[in-house]
């Protein structure tokens, strides 16, 4: 991670603009304006070559091959599926980094042409999509591992015609919102969008020079191999604060308290020893109206654009939300209880929870309530009814919760709050250098 952050560092300080790296005949003219990037490397200057997508990469058969037709246990050929481009693979392909199926061996490939197969350098493009995001959404190999591999159904397999394309390069430029455009004016199609490889030859592109793209597809690559170290450790993080959760809520992992002595054993009692049931609906329907997310909780409906409307008449049944609050809803399929951050009212059809006494931890429970283990427990209590199934307080009451000493939920609550810290904290350097990259796509490509 350190030397990808030098190298990051050590390339962002020779950007300039290209204004600062022109000269003044070269900024007054028009033409000028058009084919120099915004940002560059300060050690390239000059005009940058327009030229045609055909005059630099030539396309080789691909097969067709369906998923039944592949396996992710054994094989010699391996497969490029279009569906995978579009979910999973990274834009610069290393074959060991990503997970790709085997051909299965009863399919014959006698008649696969050694030129079909997969070369460092080649681009698979998705032909075929269902939005203009990913139409012609495309990955360049870097690294194949001396393996055999093709690519499959509903892709282009363009290989460099010239040596005036670096490795690395052309998948950037390809991302970049003038290639994406001119790819999304392209597509043809209703319910399903398809390109031909007539018309992506005649993509418009302007290549610098062969040590500008080498220096540009270096810099990006780097910032790729940071965000994906980046999505390694929050994915570390986040299967550390499942173990960690697994063991703590079944009592196989205690704290201590201040003192280094035991806290007392745990009790299991009912949830309505614990959360009482609250239909307050004393409210002047002047306060926001939230929707129960299973991703965000309860939030304020025109945070997530919500779409339905009510009726002044409707509303004024609403109940009120507190902060802290836990929301159950009547007709669930997941089971899950969400927790409120704002204060609010929401339909009748849900049921509010609030903890009962100063002795019950709020954080401490919007973890346990959230752990697969209570949610499997509610779903058993789920009752049917014609479009979906409901929980009542009465079957929540049912359910014995764990309820440790306060110090000790606190203390358990803090620990797991503290692991959510930093996983926020990883999320927002995604987050960050997926904007930075994006940035310099816009800037650095003409």
């Amino acid at each position: 991670m350190t030397e990808i952050a030098t190298h990051i560092e050590k390339s962002n300080s020779s950007l300039q603009t290209a204004n600062e790296n022109h000269n003044s005949s070269l900024r007054g003219t028009k033409q000028s304006q058009q084919l120099v990037p915004k940002l560059r490397f300060k050690e390239f200057d000059g005009d940058i070559e327009e030229t045609l997508f055909g005059n630099h990469y030539s396309f080789h058969t691909t097969n067709s091959l369906s998923r039944d037709k592949l396996n992710y246990d054994e094989g010699e050929v391996r497969n490029i599926h279009y569906g995978d481009i579009h979910t999973k693979f990274q834009t610069h392909f290393h074959l060991t980094n990503e997970y790709v199926p085997f051909i299965n061996e009863d399919v014959d490939l006698a008649k696969i042409k050694e030129d079909s197969y997969c070369k460092v350098g080649d681009l698979v493009i998705a032909d075929a999509s269902e939005d203009y995001a990913d139409i012609g959404k495309s990955i360049e190999l870097i690294d194949i591992n001396n393996e055999k591999l093709l690519a499959g159904l509903h892709t282009f397999l363009a290989r460099p015609s010239s040596e005036n394309t670096a490795v690395g390069y052309m998948s950037c430029l390809l991302k970049s919102w003038k290639l994406r455009k001119q790819i999304m004016t392209i597509a043809q199609g209703t319910k399903v969008l398809s390109l031909s490889t007539g018309r992506v030859s005649k993509l418009k592109l302007n290549l610098p020079s062969l040590p500008e793209q080498q220096k540009i597809a270096s810099f990006l690559s780097a910032l790729d191999e940071k965000i994906q170290q980046l999505s390694k450790k929050k994915a570390l993080l986040e299967d550390y604060k499942k173990g960690v959760m697994q063991q703590l809520f079944s009592g196989k992992l205690r704290f201590k308290d201040e003192n280094g002595k035991d806290y007392p054993d745990w009790e299991w009692v009912g949830g309505n020893k614990l959360f009482d049931n609250i239909s307050d609906k004393k409210h002047n329907s002047d306060l926001p109206i939230l929707a129960i997310t299973q991703d965000q909780g309860a939030i304020p409906r025109d945070l997530i654009n919500y779409q339905m409307t009510v009726t002044e008449k409707s509303v004024a049944s609403y109940k009120v939300v507190q902060v802290g609050d836990f929301v159950i809803s009547l007709r669930t399929f997941q089971g899950g209880i969400e927790f409120s951050d704002y204060h609010g009212i929401c339909s009748p059809a849900y049921i509010i929870l609030r903890p009962s006494s100063d002795d019950v931890d709020r954080e401490f429970y919007k973890f346990y309530l959230k752990t697969p283990f209570y949610i499997k427990q509610l779903q058993k209590n789920l009752e049917g009814i014609r479009d979906g199934k409901m929980i009542s307080y009465k079957y929540f009451s049912e359910i014995k919760l764990p309820f440790p000493s306060l110090p000790e939920q606190q203390k358990i609550a803090t620990y797991l709050s503290s692991i959510d810290s930093k996983i926020e904290n990883v999320n927002n350097q995604i987050s960050q250098t997926q904007s930075f990259k994006k940035g310099l796509l816009q800037q650095m490509f003409v």
